[in-house]
């Protein structure tokens, strides 16, 4: 069965899920040759009794457009995974979650999918852009940022700090970088 990649992207108030909540989560379905099949995104209410981080919540009084953007059409948890399971079961192929990075994005998604819908359609794992930059590139893992990975990678897309932006953006650039990667499998003896 093939491969459907849900370049997904979390905005937050804060660092963990739980004591915060994800405010928004936008994802892109791209197959590997990068077609754009579908997207899904939702504004979330905060968790009852949750509270915005302190560092969080001044980092968004420096974003006021993605903040607007992300407190728009609120939607009840609950009802937002439980759309977003059926949407993730109605694409084609079996769905890997791709992120950058997977270990924030994924433990966002993951806790609000097991908390609200009772399931992950991921599993338990995710695809780290940041992971798979480092073995591509050959280089550290802290070293494996957006900043050396090379411009022939990125599509002339936004990064707006809203979520579905961001996930359409990183989407593009994990098929290109999954198509560099094929291609140089194919040309070795």
């Amino acid at each position: 069965m093939t491969e459907t990649y849900i370049s997904t992207d979390v905005e937050s108030d804060g660092p963990i899920p739980g004591p915060h909540s994800m405010l928004s989560f936008g994802s892109a379905a791209y197959t590997a040759d990068k077609q754009l099949i579908s997207t899904f995104s939702a504004n979330l209410h905060t968790l009852p009794g949750a509270e915005a981080d302190p560092k969080t919540a001044a980092w968004w009084k420096t974003q006021p457009e993605a903040w607007a953007a992300c407190r728009s059409d609120l939607q009840d948890p609950a009802h937002a995974m439980k759309s977003y399971v059926s949407w993730l079961k109605g694409l084609p192929g079996r769905p890997v979650f791709v992120a950058y990075p997977a270990g924030f994005d994924f433990m966002f998604v993951y806790w609000y999918l097991i908390r609200f819908a009772g399931e992950s359609p991921f599993s338990h794992s995710a695809l780290d852009m940041k992971s798979f930059a480092m073995a591509m590139l050959k280089i550290g893992y802290r070293d494996s940022t957006k900043r050396a990975m090379p411009r022939r990678w990125f599509d002339k897309l936004p990064h707006t700090h809203v979520a579905l932006d961001d996930a359409i953006e990183q989407g593009a650039l994990f098929c290109n970088m999954l198509a560099e990667n094929r291609a140089a499998k194919d040309q070795q003896p």
